[in-house]
């Protein structure tokens, strides 16, 4: 039962945002009452972390999964932003602005561990791809590591990039292919010419 909650507060908050659901729309949402929900978690706080983490662990897993099959590393970077999209459903409630405004500790926290889980999974996404050939030999891997994260974390600032004008599909493709350009080798930038021509993009 607490699994299911989970998962109904996470589809609801990555929907309308953590600030914007409440309790009642949960238990409307599960056709249960809310006693039943705070039997489980004693508040909205409480249940906005457990969501989180929830969410954190699941993104983690799959992003994992992914990593293990070793594809080409231009083609996992496109597969991990694939994943992310359809588990985030494509942040359209900019729910990361909700949760730094009204649950800062929570977001401090999650912040943290998003940064160590990308932090190694671009890293060595950069070394497999030196080490292939495709992308530069001169690369600093930290440092790219770093631009990267913040990078992913400013395109879910709903005031630099109003949704309006800025889809999260949109930014992530030019993102990545941004980032791509910046690090391939002629090699590399003739196998992401041939992956985005077949792939258009998506």
């Amino acid at each position: 039962m607490k699994a299911d909650i989970l998962k109904t507060a996470a589809d609801l908050f990555l929907n309308y945002g953590f600030k914007s659901v409440t309790m009642d729309d949960i238990a409307n949402a599960k056709g249960m009452s809310k006693k039943t929900i705070y039997q489980y978690f004693a508040n909205k706080t409480v249940l906005v972390k457990e969501t989180v983490q929830y969410l954190f662990e699941t993104i983690s897993c799959g992003i994992e999964d992914i990593r293990r099959q070793e594809k080409n590393p231009i083609e996992e970077i496109y597969e991990i932003k694939r994943f992310l999209m359809h588990n985030l459903k494509d942040e359209k409630s900019s729910p990361q602005f909700q949760l730094e405004k009204y649950y800062p500790k929570i977001f401090h926290d999650i912040k943290d561990k998003q940064y160590c889980v990308m932090s190694d999974c671009v890293s060595c996404n950069l070394e497999r791809g030196k080490a292939m050939g495709l992308f530069r030999e001169d690369l600093e891997v930290g440092f790219i590591a770093k631009i990267y994260f913040n990078s992913m974390m400013a395109m879910k600032d709903k005031t630099l990039f109003p949704l309006e004008e800025f889809s999260m599909q949109m930014l992530m493709n030019n993102y990545l292919e941004y980032h791509l350009r910046g690090i391939c080798t002629l090699k590399g930038l003739d196998y992401l010419n041939n992956y985005l021509q077949r792939n258009q993009k998506h």
